[in-house]
Order: structure tokens, then C-alpha cells, then sequence
């Protein structure tokens, strides 16, 4: 059988076109991946990429992708409502057919060591990859992003896993890990103003106090004037969606607003959706079929999550 991973760059660009198109460019019709997507994000001004396929081709094409992205972007001037670090953020090798997790390790060193090589840019190892506990959540090694690093990386404790202590004056560093498919998960909170969704967010994050495996902050999308709970679900089998969903659902009455949609960022499993639509059935005793076809799987997340955008292409199965 084939191997097969899931690649998930972000880069630290999501509002000028012909800067996406230029930075993407290198992934496009490669032989042994597919470019599934790249989602640019004006207010969070970063694009999330989806690459699935053969691991040393994605490894190998990443690096011009790199050159791209370092040639287009200076961090210097660059903001967003996203944390960022580097002008490629980070890069993930998750898997997904026939490959163990400690196979995404070694492609995830060995791409980390050709940009190094490549470029001079610094890398640090994260999630599975990390060589150090504190380093295994990517917020920690990215807390006070770009601007911060530049005297945090000198402190030897936060020495890169490849590279010298001396950050990319214009690209920054970048985090290359491995790890289990995360959700990028996106709950929106019809109103403007901000104080909702911190709250909300405290509710639900593990660092305050919520659910394991729940990263989750506010940020207010001017382009859709509204705010969000934005997150990442690092474990859908600990903590499922609708779980999280309902519990922002319930915070939401305190404050008298509504909670109109939801939004999915990259691909999601098949095994993820089903898990939370299952609950939904079960609620109003209706039949649940596991083996139900992707399209009525999407027909009732848009049902019962209120998922926009969404269709049977940012399911990972759709592809293999």
C-alpha cells in the first residue's frame, strides 16, 4: 500500500492575491501530491494550505515553496489577528495510510534540516517531533511571535532545533512538527463586540480551566463584522465537536446573542463528523448509520453544526 500524509503549511500571508498565487505556485501540479486547497483569510492575513500524498514528494517541493514565501514576504510589516512567527508559520505531516507516526517524525526532521540548510532560516521541532517537552505546543514556542522572538531566541533555552540562535530578519522561524489529524475550528458569535467570545473562550480552553485538547481565543473579522471563537481541537476523539459546540451554545445565552455557523479550516476526518452527527441523532432517536455516504454525512453536519462553506471536498476521505 501507499504511504499517504496529510500537509498542512500556513504562511503569513492572506491578503494579497498575487502574493498567494505566487507562494503557492510551486505546490501546483506536482507528481505524488495533491494540492487539495490553500484558504487565504484577509483578517487573520495567513492562508492554510492542504497538500495529501506522498511524504518525499511533499517534503521535497516544500522547499520552493519556502523560497517563495521568504522572497514575497518581510514579517516586518506584517499583521493579523493570527499568532505568527515566520512567514511559512508552520508545517504539519499528519498521518493518514499505511505510515506510522514516527515515519511523519523523520520526514518532519528531514524537511526541518533541508530549509535550514537551505535558507539559514531557523526551525523548531513541535508535537510529535518536539525533542523537548515545553516545545510540544506549538503555542509556547510561538508565544511573542515574530516581534518577541528575536530576543527570545537567544535565551538557550529556547535554541532552535536547526539553526543558530539568531532569528530570520525577514522571514522569522518556523514550526515543523508531526502530529494526529487537529480541527481547525471556527464558531461564529453574531455580534461586534469582543468581550462574548473571550469569555467563551475561557470556557472551553484548557489553559484556563475548559476541556483537554482545546486551544481557543476571540478574534472580530472585520471583513464579516462579527467576532469568533477560533480554534484548534487537538484530540476529536477526547473531545468532539458538538461537545465543544453546545458548550459555546449554552455560554452564548449569558450574553444574548446568537451563534449563526460554524466554520472548518483545512479538511476534517470522516471519523470526526460522524462522531458528532451521531449525537445529534441520537438526541431526537433517529437512526444512525456509520457507513452513511459523504454526501448525507455533509447534508447533516450542515444540518445540525451549521456549517458554512462546507461540502464533501474538505473531508479527508474524499481524496483516498
Amino acid at each position: 500500500m501507499t504511504q499517504i500524509v496529510q500537509c498542512v503549511p500556513n504562511f503569513s500571508e492572506g491578503r494579497d492575491q498575487t502574493k498567494i498565487e505566487a507562494i503557492v505556485k510551486p505546490l501546483k501540479n506536482k507528481q505524488g501530491f495533491k494540492l487539495v486547497s490553500y484558504e487565504p483569510d484577509a483578517d487573520y492575513n495567513r492562508t492554510v494550505v492542504t497538500l495529501i500524498g506522498d511524504p518525499q514528494a511533499i517534503s521535497d517541493a516544500l522547499i520552493p515553496f519556502v523560497k517563495e514565501a521568504l522572497k514575497q514576504i518581510d514579517m516586518n510589516h506584517q499583521s493579523g489577528e493570527h499568532p505568527r512567527m515566520g512567514a511559512v508559520d508552520v508545517i504539519p505531516f499528519i498521518p493518514i495510510q499505511d505510515i506510522k507516526m514516527e515515519d511523519c517524525v523523520a520526514y518532519a526532521n528531514k524537511t526541518a534540516k533541508a530549509i535550514n540548510d537551505h535558507f539559514d532560516i531557523p526551525i523548531y521541532m513541535y508535537a510529535k517531533a518536539a525533542n523537548e517537552k515545553k516545545r510540544i505546543n506549538l503555542p509556547t514556542i510561538r508565544k511573542g511571535e515574530f516581534e518577541g522572538l528575536k530576543e527570545k531566541i537567544k535565551d538557550p533555552k529556547w535554541m532552535p532545533d536547526y539553526g543558530e540562535a539568531n532569528i530570520h530578519p525577514t522571514f522569522g522561524a518556523i514550526g515543523v512538527g508531526a502530529r494526529i489529524p487537529l480541527i481547525a475550528y471556527n464558531i461564529d458569535i453574531d455580534t461586534k463586540e469582543l468581550t462574548p467570545a473571550k469569555k467563551m473562550s475561557r470556557a472551553i480552553r484548557h489553559s484556563s480551566g475548559g476541556f483537554r485538547f482545546i486551544q481557543a481565543g476571540p478574534v472580530y473579522l472585520e471583513s464579516r463584522e462579527h467576532t469568533q471563537v477560533t480554534m484548534n481541537i487537538l484530540n476529536y476523539k477526547k473531545n468532539p465537536i458538538y461537545r465543544i459546540l453546545e458548550t459555546i451554545k449554552m455560554e452564548a445565552k449569558r450574553f444574548h446573542v446568537r451563534v449563526p455557523s460554524c466554520e472548518l479550516v483545512g479538511l476534517i476526518p470522516k471519523d470526526a463528523l460522524l462522531r458528532s452527527v451521531r449525537y445529534y441523532l441520537e438526541a431526537e432517536n433517529k437512526v444512525y448509520d456509520k457507513m452513511m455516504p459523504l454526501d448525507k454525512l455533509v447534508e447533516l453536519t450542515k444540518t445540525y453544526m451549521n456549517f458554512r462553506d462546507f461540502d464533501k471536498t474538505k473531508i479527508i476521505e474524499y481524496y483516498i
